[in-house]
């Protein structure tokens, strides 16, 4: 029984490098995507910088709520 425990630590380790992972680049993305967007529609305040990564980190909670949820 205690063979499984360190496996099932790595395991969640693993789990959460993972989800941290996620978060690094969907952030990244957003900011990217949002810049760009921003210069497309030429807009004078970078809204979508700021829209798109607020929307990248609502997901993940929302994710991460869903999957740590018990049933």
């Amino acid at each position: 029984m205690k063979e499984k425990q360190p496996q099932n630590n790595n395991r969640l380790l693993l789990q959460y490098a993972g989800f941290a992972f996620q978060i690094m680049v969907g952030l990244a993305l957003g900011v990217y995507a949002g810049h760009q967007f921003d210069k497309w529609l030429k807009t004078g305040f970078p809204l979508l910088v700021w829209i798109l990564p607020l929307m990248v980190i609502i997901a993940l909670i929302v994710k991460a709520v869903k999957d740590t949820n018990k049933k």
